[in-house]
């Protein structure tokens, strides 16, 4: 099985890219990771958030595979914590062949069409992060998960 994480827009933030490097780095030695970008959409500023959220959809939509199993990284979620989460991923290692695709939308979230792709949704916290940094944080924990799954010391109880 292979991860990908499939987002909008690009990282100004050299920190942010920094970490993100950091953990891609360390979860490649664990499974195969990639992560996809799709480019922001041009004059969004001008354009109601309905369009925006249906242009977002259609790039989205475009990157996905017949196959992959997509999972929403949504607010409204199921919320887990580490251990749990690693269990989910461990569980999804023996059932999904080939692709597992967690999405990130826009600012405004996802329109309908991507919604009834996805088969299920995950919150990686009640709060609200930028769309810079829930990248660094996501990748973070799909590495935490690895080590949690083969009981290295990078995660304590």
């Amino acid at each position: 099985m292979k991860i990908v994480l499939l987002v909008v827009g690009k990282t100004d933030s050299a920190y942010w890219n920094d970490a993100l490097k950091a953990y891609q780095e360390r979860l490649i030695h664990y499974i195969p990771f990639e992560m996809v970008g799709i480019p922001d959409v041009k004059n969004a500023k001008n354009m109601p958030e309905t369009e925006q959220k249906n242009i977002e959809g259609t790039m989205l939509l475009k990157h996905l595979q017949t196959g992959d199993c997509c999972v929403l990284l949504d607010e409204k979620g199921k919320e887990f914590t580490s251990v749990q989460f690693a269990a989910w991923i461990e569980k999804k290692m023996h059932s999904v062949p080939k692709r597992l695709v967690f999405l990130t939308g826009g600012p405004y979230g996802f329109n309908d069409e991507v919604y009834r792709v996805v088969s299920e949704k995950i919150a990686l916290s009640k709060m609200t992060f930028s769309h810079q940094m829930i990248r660094p944080i996501f990748v973070e924990q799909l590495y935490r998960a690895m080590t949690i799954l083969r009981n290295e010391s990078y995660h304590h109880k």
